[in-house]
């Protein structure tokens, strides 16, 4: 099968391996769409990922597609069922499972290799994480599970309340994913800061209740305490990993506020926190990582509500040989996500 493999920092490579085979427990899709997303941009930038993968390895972590082969000992699936997989699974027993912070398992099991013809999911995702998706849900939309479980995990941990001020930081997929959910919910204001205007301008479809081009503003925080009567906002959200971002987010925060920590930093990045203000300001500072299978199927089930036009999200569907220069393109900002077709 033709699929694309990461070998360091921009060295990407579409290449011929052989076709995946199950094993016990495991089963194997035909994938119909991959969807790129801001993590596969960094891995590709940085050529790796602490926790998800270490090249030479199989690359991309979102899609869908049907299945075409079943291993030995596995139940309730059969050939031809259009499923999508998240890219872990917890281990269950370990000292954060027992907790029902799976997140935080040191034991995950990951999978990479969604840009490809087919991809083998390990048993133990085949057990929690897996799942059916209706008929007319179109598979690019479906590969949007992953990432929009995340965003649910985050939205969660944000401390949110009715009436809420809220700023998101970055207007990438996953901004712009917080974007939508929190409009959705249609209790808080949604600001979203972003460097981009077509991208802004779906903040907007997607229900910002105002849009900032931080190329225009000479100082974000400043902005941010003009919106809410000099106070600062109630719960920030950083989706750009970058970490003058996270600072820029830490001041815009009001006191008593949260700061969602989202966007993952390049490894062993410090940043800088002004202790008077954190201490005497009572600001919360949250790292937020990754999702939960109760996200998962939260996310599916949004997605399949057609509630959000999800497909705002996704600027074009290429072919798989296109892969290289749809990252080029995400590099340079000209489209949010792809959805890359074997």
């Amino acid at each position: 099968m033709l699929a694309a493999l990461l070998y360091g920092k921009e060295n990407l490579r579409l290449e011929e391996v052989a076709d995946p085979n199950p094993a016990t427990g495991e089963v194997v899709i035909q994938v119909g769409a991959a969807t790129t997303c801001g993590t596969d941009l960094k891995v590709w930038r940085r050529g790796g990922h602490a926790k998800m993968l270490r090249p030479p390895t199989l690359f991309g972590h979102e899609s869908s597609g049907r299945i075409v082969a079943v291993g030995e000992g596995v139940t309730g699936w059969q050939v031809g069922d259009r499923v999508v997989a998240n890219n872990s699974a917890p281990c269950g027993h370990c000292f954060f499972c027992q907790r029902l912070e799976y997140s935080l398992c040191p034991n995950l099991t990951w999978n990479n290799g969604t840009f490809a013809e087919y991809l083998k999911i390990p048993s133990a995702i085949v057990q929690q994480n897996l799942l059916q998706i209706p008929n007319e849900l179109p598979y690019e939309l479906a590969a949007m599970t992953e990432p929009l479980a995340c965003v649910l995990h985050g939205v969660a941990r944000s401390n949110i309340k009715a009436g809420d001020r809220v700023v998101v930081l970055g207007d990438g997929a996953i901004g712009l994913m917080f974007v939508a959910k929190l409009a959705q919910d249609q209790a808080v204001e949604v600001s979203l800061f972003g460097g981009n205007e077509q991208r802004l301008k779906i903040g907007e479809q997607l229900g910002a209740t105002s849009t900032f081009n931080y190329h225009q503003l000479p100082d974000i925080p400043t902005v941010v305490k003009e919106l809410t009567q000099g106070w600062g906002a109630d719960v920030v959200i950083e989706a750009t990993g970058v970490p003058s971002v996270w600072e820029i987010a830490i001041a815009c925060a009001r006191p008593g506020g949260t700061v969602n920590l989202f966007g993952g930093c390049p490894r062993d990045t410090t940043i800088t926190v002004n202790t008077e203000q954190l201490h005497y300001s009572e600001l919360t500072l949250k790292g937020v990582f990754h999702n939960t299978p109760e996200y998962v199927r939260q996310a599916l089930s949004l997605i399949a509500s057609r509630k959000i036009p999800f497909e705002l999200v996704i600027s074009d569907q290429r072919p798989l040989r296109d892969l290289e220069q749809a990252f080029c393109d995400m590099r340079d900002r000209k489209v949010v996500k792809v959805a890359m077709i074997p």
